[in-house]
This record gives C-alpha cells, sequence and structure tokens, in this order.
C-alpha cells in the first residue's frame, strides 16, 4: 500500500461544466478522504466562463464562477449530448492544460469529471501522438463520454496506451452509462468502475477498493 511521500501519486483534477476547481474539489471531499495516503490532487480551473442563463442540464450548480472546458454552440452554451459543430474555447482550455502540467507539475495522471473527462479524452489522444507534449502517465475519467463536437471526431481514432480507469453509474441521468461504454473501445485494457448510482464520484468502501488497487498499481510503476 502506498504510504511513503515517493509513493504519493500527484494528479491533475479537471472539473465538470458549470463548475470551478474550487467548487469541484469541495466536492469530491469523500473521494479525497480515502485516496489522500496514495494521491495528491491538484485541481484547476478552465478558462471560460459560463454566461449567466446559459447554464445547462449537465450539472447542477449554485455559484457565481461557472466555467467550462468549451462551448457546444456559438451563444456560450454546452449540452454533452448535441452534435455540433462548434467547440469554441476548446483550443484555449488545452493550452491551458499543457501549462498546468508545465507550470505545476510534474503530474502522474489526470483525472477528469464529467465536462473534464471528455476534456481529458481528447488531452489523452493528443499525448499519444505526442507524449512530449503532455507528460502524464495514466487517467482516471469519470462520468466520461466522447464529445459530440465533429471537430472533435478525429480524436477518437487514435488508440490510447496509457492505464485508465473509467467510472460511471447505472443511473447517472446527465450522462448516461451508455455514453460512457462507448468511450471504452478508444484505451487498451481499460479498468472499469460501475456503480449503482448517478453523476457523482462514488466512495463507498466498494469502490475504495478499486480506485485503491489502481493508484498502488499505477505507484508501482512509477517506482
Amino acid at each position: 500500500m502506498a504510504s511513503s511521500k515517493s509513493d504519493v501519486l500527484r494528479i491533475l483534477c479537471l472539473h465538470g461544466y458549470r463548475q470551478n476547481g474550487q467548487t469541484f474539489r469541495e466536492r469530491t471531499g469523500a473521494f479525497r478522504k480515502i485516496t489522500k495516503k496514495h494521491a495528491e490532487l491538484v485541481f484547476i480551473t478552465a478558462p471560460n466562463i459560463v454566461p449567466s442563463g446559459k447554464g445547462s442540464e449537465d450539472e447542477e450548480s449554485s455559484h457565481s464562477d461557472e466555467r467550462g472546458w468549451w462551448f457546444s454552440h456559438e451563444d456560450d452554451s454546452y449540452s454533452a449530448q448535441d452534435v455540433s459543430e462548434c467547440c469554441k474555447g476548446c483550443d484555449e482550455s488545452v493550452e491551458m492544460v499543457k501549462r498546468s502540467i508545465l507550470e505545476q507539475g510534474p503530474f502522474d495522471g489526470i483525472l477528469g469529471f464529467s465536462q473534464g473527462a471528455c476534456m481529458l479524452s481528447l488531452i489523452c489522444c493528443l499525448r499519444e501522438r505526442d507524449p512530449d507534449l503532455f507528460k502524464f502517465n495514466f487517467a482516471i475519467f469519470i462520468a466520461g463520454f466522447k464529445s459530440r463536437c465533429i471537430p472533435h471526431e478525429s480524436f477518437y481514432e487514435t488508440l490510447v496506451t496509457i492505464p485508465t480507469l473509467h467510472v460511471f453509474g447505472d443511473t447517472d441521468k446527465v450522462i448516461p452509462k451508455e455514453m460512457s461504454e462507448a468511450l471504452l473501445p478508444c484505451y487498451k485494457e481499460p479498468v472499469i468502475l460501475q456503480h449503482p448510482g448517478g453523476h457523482f464520484i462514488p466512495a463507498s468502501s466498494q469502490q475504495k477498493q478499486v480506485y485503491l488497487q489502481f493508484l498502488d498499481k499505477m505507484a508501482a510503476i512509477k517506482s
């Protein structure tokens, strides 16, 4: 079991739509508690501000600083379900993640939730094509899915070979499990954690074991 300081994994965390780094951190309390001896989580905030009144059913929010990794419509709104030609703000987000890795890294892995996990799917493809662009060794997707923005289609033609953990819920109404399952063929030997709940990061004792087994394996590879 990972315990020494050198074994602790540094993980960059990408929040969901209409969240920011701070609100995502607040929502990961149970997950942070069960992984604190194994991982240091670093939270960043997407560059795109969601305008007032341009929310989405994708995330519930009660704070003023709502952010997104990109918009699927020119009016600065987003829906994970919509097929769209638009991915406004995505390039800026890719550059932010790249800069965060350079300035706050090194990171062993990246974790993404909902739209943040979708963002992570694009980053993984870019890393696979050129590992020097994004230096990290594993990825954790929670309520992940393929982007339905047409400019992103080619990303999913690349098989991602780094270790990945995919977490999704049977009763998720925001990102139905079928959307998360459709992402799995893009990864070589993905580890799957399917839970009975909805759109959140599960952290029961049963799920804890899966997280820790995955993190221990990543720590062993690191050492």
